[in-house]
C-alpha cells in the first residue's frame, strides 16, 4: 500500500513539475516572440520532417487524433498575375516637377551628329519653405463735400483661423499633422523651426494646437454622427498615460476607444478616463447594427440593453493557437492550417471583386464546412488536454465564442477579423511612444478627435495637410448646418 501511495505521490509531483516547466517555457517563448519575433501573423507550416525540440510532457503524449481528423480542403482559385508581382519601387511619380540638367560630352569632335539622349532620373529634396504672407490693405478717403464728414474705407482682412495669431492656416495644419500623423512632439517641432531661424515659444505652438482642435470640433461631431449611422462597426481600445492634477508623481491610465466603419472608411476615437462599460455605452446608445470586438467583456452588457448584434474577431482566436504552437505543435498547426484555408478563401474573393452577395455565397460554400468541422474537432480535443495549458486555453477561448467567431460567413459585408481597426489604432500606440503622455484629460480628448479626422484622411488616401489647411481657411465662415461638407471623404469629392 505504501509503495503504491508513494508512486502516486511521485507521479503527481512529476506531472506538477512538467506542467510548471511547460508554463515557464510558454512564457519564455512569448517574451522571445515579443522581443525578437516577426510581426506578421501569416502562418507558415513547419517542415514535417524536421525534429521538434518541444519539451516532452504528459499532455503531448496523450491521445491526439489530429492526423485522423477530417480535413475540408480548398483549392486556391486565383493565381497571381505576373504583372501584379512586378516590382515598381523604382518608378518615380510623374506628377513631380522635373528640373532638366543638360550635359554634353567633355569633347565633341567637329562634324559629330546628335542622335538622341540618355535620361537618368534621381529624386532630390529641398527643405520646406516657411514664408510670411503680408496682407497689405489699401485705404481710401471717400470724396465728400463736407470735409468734416469724410469717410475712410479699407480692404477687408481675410478671416484667419486664430485671431491675433502669427500662425497661418498652413503652419497650424503642419503643426497638427506632424504630431498626429508623424508622431512628432511639439517641443521637437519647436527645435526644427529653430534650425530654420524661427523662434516660437512652446506656449505659442501649444496654444495654436489647442485652438486648431477647438476650431474643427464641429467637424468631429459630424464625423461621430456619420460613423454611428453605419450598420456595422468594429471596436477596439488602447491605453494612454495622462497627467492628472489629482495624482501627484504618477500618471492616470486613460483609454482611446476606437469605432471604425470599415465599409465606408470612417473612424472615430473617443477618449475615456477608464476602460469600463460607461464609455462605449454612451457612444453606442443610438447605434443599431453589428458590432465586432475582441471579446472584451465590457461590450457584453451593452449588447444586452441595445439592439446590437455582437460578433468576434477570428484573428484573436488564431493568436492563441499561434502562441501555443511551442507546447503542442501538432494540434496548434492543425488549427492554423485550417484557418489559413479560410483566409485564402477571403483573398480569392477579394481578387475576384465579389460583391457582398457573392462573397457570402462563397463563404457558405467553402468556409462554412471548414469552420463546422474545426469547431467539432476543438470540442473533442478539449477533453484530451489540460485546461490550463496553452493549447487548452486556446481551445477554451474559441469553443466558448465559436458562433460569434463564425458569424461573418452569413453576411458578405462583415470581416472575419478586427484587423482593420487594429491597423487604425496602431497610430496612437506609435504616438504614445514618442510624446509619452497627454498633458491633461482635455488634451487627450483633443488628440482623440484629431486622430479621428487624420485617420479618416489616411483611409481615403487624402493628404491631411492639404485637407486641414483648406478647412482652416474656411471654417470660421462656413455655415454650421453644412459642416458635414468639410468631412475628409466629402471634401475630397469636391476637389476632383
Amino acid at each position: 500500500m505504501s509503495t503504491s501511495a508513494e508512486d502516486n505521490d511521485y507521479k503527481q509531483l512529476y506531472e506538477s513539475a512538467i506542467n510548471k516547466v511547460e508554463q515557464l517555457q510558454h512564457e519564455l517563448n512569448q517574451l522571445k516572440k515579443m522581443i525578437f519575433g516577426v510581426r506578421q501573423e501569416r502562418f507558415i507550416p513547419a517542415d514535417k520532417n524536421q525534429l521538434a525540440l518541444d519539451i516532452p510532457t504528459e499532455q503531448s503524449a496523450a491521445v491526439c487524433n489530429v492526423l485522423d481528423a477530417k480535413k475540408v480542403t480548398y483549392v486556391k482559385v486565383v493565381k497571381q498575375d505576373a504583372t501584379q508581382a512586378r516590382d515598381s519601387r523604382h518608378t518615380i511619380p510623374s506628377h513631380l516637377r522635373r528640373e532638366d540638367v543638360i550635359i554634353d560630352p567633355d569633347h565633341i569632335p567637329a562634324g559629330s551628329k546628335h542622335i538622341g539622349t540618355t535620361e537618368t532620373e534621381v529624386l532630390e529634396y529641398k527643405p520646406a519653405e516657411i514664408y510670411v504672407v503680408r496682407y497689405i490693405r489699401n485705404k481710401y478717403l471717400l470724396p465728400s463735400a463736407n470735409e468734416t464728414s469724410s469717410k475712410i474705407i479699407v480692404g477687408p482682412l481675410p478671416t484667419l483661423p486664430v485671431a491675433k495669431s502669427m500662425m497661418g492656416p498652413g503652419l497650424l495644419a503642419q503643426l497638427v499633422v506632424e504630431k498626429i500623423c508623424d508622431h512628432l512632439p511639439v517641443h521637437r517641432q519647436q527645435q526644427r523651426l529653430e534650425r530654420d531661424g524661427i523662434k516660437l515659444p512652446y506656449s505659442t505652438l501649444s496654444d495654436g494646437f489647442a485652438k486648431t482642435a477647438a476650431l474643427i470640433t464641429p467637424i468631429y461631431r459630424a464625423l461621430v454622427t456619420e460613423v454611428l449611422n453605419a450598420d456595422y462597426l468594429q471596436a477596439d481600445e488602447t491605453s494612454v498615460p495622462v497627467l492628472d492634477k489629482d495624482k501627484k508623481g504618477s500618471t492616470h491610465r486613460g483609454y482611446y476607444w476606437l469605432y471604425q466603419d470599415s465599409i465606408n472608411k470612417l473612424l472615430v476615437f473617443d477618449y475615456q478616463p477608464g476602460r469600463g462599460r460607461e464609455g462605449p455605452a454612451e457612444m453606442l446608445k443610438d447605434f443599431y447594427g453589428t458590432l465586432q470586438t475582441d471579446a472584451y467583456s465590457a461590450y457584453n452588457s451593452i449588447v444586452d440593453t441595445n439592439n446590437i448584434t455582437l460578433i468576434h474577431c477570428l484573428a484573436h482566436a488564431r493568436r492563441y493557437f499561434s502562441d501555443a504552437i511551442y507546447s503542442d505543435r501538432e494540434r496548434a498547426e492543425y488549427v492554423l492550417e485550417q484557418l489559413q484555408l479560410v483566409y485564402q478563401i477571403e483573398r480569392d474573393s477579394r481578387a475576384l471583386n465579389h460583391d457582398n452577395e457573392k462573397r457570402a455565397a462563397s463563404r457558405q460554400k467553402h468556409s462554412l464546412p471548414i469552420l463546422k468541422e474545426l469547431g467539432s474537432w476543438m470540442e473533442d480535443q478539449y477533453k484530451q488536454v489540460l485546461p490550463q495549458s496553452p493549447i487548452g486555453k486556446a481551445l477554451a477561448y474559441s469553443i466558448k465564442r465559436w458562433d460569434k467567431l463564425c458569424a461573418f460567413v452569413y453576411d458578405g459585408k462583415l470581416h472575419p477579423d478586427n484587423n482593420a481597426a487594429e491597423r487604425s489604432i496602431r497610430a496612437t500606440v506609435i504616438g504614445r511612444k514618442n510624446y509619452l503622455l497627454a498633458g491633461s484629460h482635455e488634451s487627450a480628448k483633443r488628440i482623440a478627435m484629431l486622430y479621428s479626422l487624420i485617420g479618416t484622411c489616411k483611409l481615403h488616401n487624402i493628404n491631411p495637410s492639404l485637407w486641414l489647411k483648406d478647412v482652416l481657411m474656411v471654417i470660421n465662415d462656413h455655415p454650421i448646418n453644412r459642416i458635414k461638407e468639410l468631412l475628409p471623404h466629402i471634401w475630397i469629392t469636391k476637389q476632383k
